[in-house]
């Protein structure tokens, strides 16, 4: 028998470093494509790149919102994301 109880234990949210926080944030400002790998709530791993365009906290949690190239709006929870690098910054 599953316990849900334990699953929402096992997945407490854990706050990321605040120079990560910032690095997202410059991605924000500064119209960067990143390249992210992250795990979503389901536990599948995505690799993909995503301009980011907002961070929102909600229930406690910090996310990441941003664009793929295909159009598609990820939410993505900060302390999922495993990897990140900066891939090209967008002409405005």
């Amino acid at each position: 028998m599953t316990n849900k109880h334990n699953s929402i234990e096992t997945d407490r949210y854990t706050p990321i470093d605040c120079d990560r926080h910032s690095e997202y944030e410059l991605a924000i400002m500064h119209k960067l494509m990143l390249q992210l790998t992250w795990t979503d709530d389901s536990g599948q791993q995505h690799i993909g790149k995503v301009m980011p365009f907002d961070l929102k906290t909600r229930d406690k949690q910090e996310f990441l919102i941003g664009q793929s190239n295909d159009g598609e709006i990820h939410t993505i929870r900060l302390d999922k994301i495993s990897h990140t690098d900066v891939t090209e910054a967008i002409k405005v």
